[in-house]
């Protein structure tokens, strides 16, 4: 009784799993029937990575009650695969918590995942792998491809794009320079004494004028006399006395220059005179900086009166303290300012570079840090800026440039090496952060260089420009568009292709003066995207002619899937 029992279970669990085959095998002879529809049509990179939309429509009757489906899609491509996160549902009487499908009235799925993107997902096949389960019985499906390639468009980001700042120099060819005398006259009188022509700083200001003129480098552009009258007294009065120290200050200058023989002073635009008969300015100025008891109760009193009368009547009222300001105050502002203007001409573009290479001891920092920008050669900018940095190591604009040279050939290991040593002779100089958030950029690590560039304020549009690259990167094209603004960069066009501005990235294209490959494949693109068969033929046969890598790239770009039987797309990338 026993062992026919024990035969009966055996004869009863062989049935199950030979129904629970006849099932599964069932599911995977009708799985032709399930219904894969991919959005967008073709999948693209964005951001890094690669979105699979994907709906799946199970007919009503497929579906085994007791059944559990796993389907995996995955890309396929030669040399490898990467699988998408897996989904399962089930039928109503199996056991689990996943999604139910009905036997009767099938089900939909909307299956939405990402994977790390590759270039070598360019190339490649979306399919779907299956593995039912009903019991301790198992089936896999026949894989079911359900697309083709991936749009990489995205990942066109250009590497020379990402911009380095250079620490600018502070040359200037012509300086400025004004060396000024002041001269004081006894109160109502214009008349010069001799002790203020002896005093140090006229002395200091004749010398000046023959340094000038015995320079080779300097050129006399014009002289100033500001004449003053003190203001107490009448305004009559001292509108004529500042008008005669005016000229006593112009005979006086004019013997100076005449004497040391500057034929520029004979010109009848080479002074510039100018008079004030109350020096009420001057006055607040002088008490301002004064320790004089009442020196707040007057400042009130220029502030509540512009008459200079009443300003007069009102501060000689204070008797005790008008006497001390006839004293320290007004003999100061009876006075005439002489001042001579000059040119400093500096070196050539030509002496400049000539010393660069040959004895730069001879350049300021100024001079040798423009050295640097007249050669567009990489590899004579660095040994410039190696110059510089070895004569002057505690500016770190000199450091910051070795790294920027460095940065221009590709060595951005070494670049990062300067970069961070212009770092440690002045912490957090917008410009150095930059450069190492660019260096962090071209090595792939976008959080870091996102680091850098949030501590690079002010260090302008290249900063501007990376932060648009960065959005890019993440797929944030309205934001790339933004930092971009204005640019007619590559990148700039590809933000607006990518956020399907092929208007506005059109202009950007056509407004970008260089002659690079790129330019004419993002042009093609655009055609590809609004249906311009002569746009893009013309505008690929131009990017393979300045570049021929472009022809193998252009075979297999999912941008063009549908020219890819196209004579004329055929003959332009062969």
């Amino acid at each position: 009784m026993k062992r026919t029992s024990m035969k009966f279970f055996g004869y009863l669990a062989l049935a199950t799993v030979v129904a629970s085959c006849s099932s599964l095998d069932k599911m995977r002879t009708n799985s032709p029937d399930i219904e894969y529809t991919v959005t967008p049509e073709v999948l693209e990179a964005q951001g890094g990575k690669v979105e699979a939309n994907i709906r799946v429509q199970i007919p009503g009757g497929y579906f085994d009650p007791k059944a559990t489906l796993t389907a995996t899609p995955v890309l396929v491509y030669e040399g490898g695969e990467t699988p998408f996160p897996s989904y399962t549902v089930q039928g109503e009487k199996a056991t689990g918590n996943n999604q139910v499908i009905s036997k009767l009235n099938g089900g939909q799925v909307n299956y939405t995942n990402s994977v790390d993107y590759n270039k070598d997902m360019r190339v490649s096949d979306l399919v779907v792998r299956i593995k039912a389960t009903r019991g301790t019985a198992t089936a896999d499906f026949e894989p079911v491809k359900i697309a083709e390639g991936v749009i990489s468009t995205a990942e066109m980001v250009t590497a020379q794009g990402i911009l380095g700042s250079i620490g600018a120099d502070q040359f200037k060819r012509i300086v400025p320079i004004s060396k000024t005398a002041e001269i004081l006259y006894l109160i109502q009188q214009a008349n010069i004494r001799r002790t203020e022509l002896t005093k140090d700083e006229v002395k200091k200001l004749n010398e000046f004028i023959k340094e000038v003129k015995a320079a080779e480098n300097k050129e006399f552009k014009g002289a100033s006399i500001s004449a003053y009258a003190s203001p107490d007294g009448a305004v009559d009065l001292n509108t004529r006395l500042a008008s005669r120290r005016e000229t006593s200050a112009q005979k006086v200058l004019a013997g100076q220059l005449k004497k040391a023989k500057v034929d520029e002073a004979k010109e009848d635009n080479f002074f510039d005179l100018k008079s004030t008969p109350e020096d009420w300015e001057g006055f607040k100025a002088l008490m301002e900086k004064s320790e004089i008891q009442d020196k707040d109760l007057i400042l009130r009193v220029l502030s509540m009166y512009t008459d200079p009368e009443v300003r007069e009547r009102e501060i000689k009222n204070m008797s005790q303290t008008f006497e001390v300001i006839a004293k320290e105050i007004l003999p100061q502002l009876r006075r005439s300012k002489m001042s001579v203007n000059v040119e400093e001409i500096g070196k050539s573009d030509e002496e400049i570079s000539q010393l660069a290479g040959s004895n730069p001891a001879d350049l300021t920092i100024e001079e040798i840090l423009y050295a640097g920008t007249l050669t567009k050669d990489a590899t004579e900018k660095e040994a410039i800026y190696k110059k510089a940095a070895a004569q002057y190591p505690n500016d770190w604009r000199t450091h910051n440039n070795v790294g920027y040279a460095l940065y221009l050939q590709g060595n951005f290991s070494g670049a990062k090496v300067a970069f961070e040593k212009a770092n440690s002779v002045k912490a957090n100089q917008p410009e150095v952060m930059n450069n190492l958030g660019a260096v962090a950029l071209q090595e792939g690590d976008i959080a870091k260089a996102e680091e850098y560039f949030g501590s690079a304020a002010g260090a302008g549009k290249e900063l501007d420009n990376n932060l648009g690259v960065v959005a890019l990167k993440k797929g944030q094209y309205e934001q790339a568009i933004r930092y971009f603004g204005n640019s007619t960069s590559c990148n700039a066009a590809l933000a607006r292709i990518l956020n399907k501005d092929y208007a506005g990235a059109t202009a950007t294209l056509n407004a970008n003066t260089m002659e690079v490959a790129q330019k004419y494949y993002l042009k093609a693109i655009v055609g590809a995207r609004t249906n311009e068969a002569n746009q893009v033929f013309s505008n690929l046969r131009k990017a393979v002619e300045l570049d021929a890598a472009y022809k193998a790239t252009a075979a297999t770009d999912m941008e063009f899937a549908k020219y890819f039987e196209d004579a004329t797309f055929k003959s332009t990338i062969q």
